[in-house]
């Protein structure tokens, strides 16, 4: 199954780079007709998760995809489903 990863342990402290990522990945997912992106905004304090929801809740975004799911097995761990 074909994939696209965000690791966003790099700039976990940088809000509009943060943003600019996912526009980017959301977009290249779309664009290409990738299944999955997997958002990997590390375990941390919550806090760079917590931004990555509220990011994939706005309205204009949440029309992208499918569904959410959060990695049963790491905590510091997204997956974006699309249904192309």
């Amino acid at each position: 199954m074909s994939k696209h990863k965000l690791d966003l342990h790099d700039i976990f402290n940088k809000g509009t780079e943060i943003d600019r990522a996912l526009d980017e990945a959301m977009e290249h997912c779309v664009d290409r007709r990738i299944p999955m992106l997997e958002i990997i905004p590390g375990k941390g304090s919550g806090q760079l998760k917590k931004k990555v929801l509220r990011y994939l809740q706005q309205s204009h975004i949440k029309k992208l995809y499918h569904r959410i799911d959060k990695d049963s097995d790491n905590f510091g761990r997204l997956f974006v489903r699309f249904k192309h």
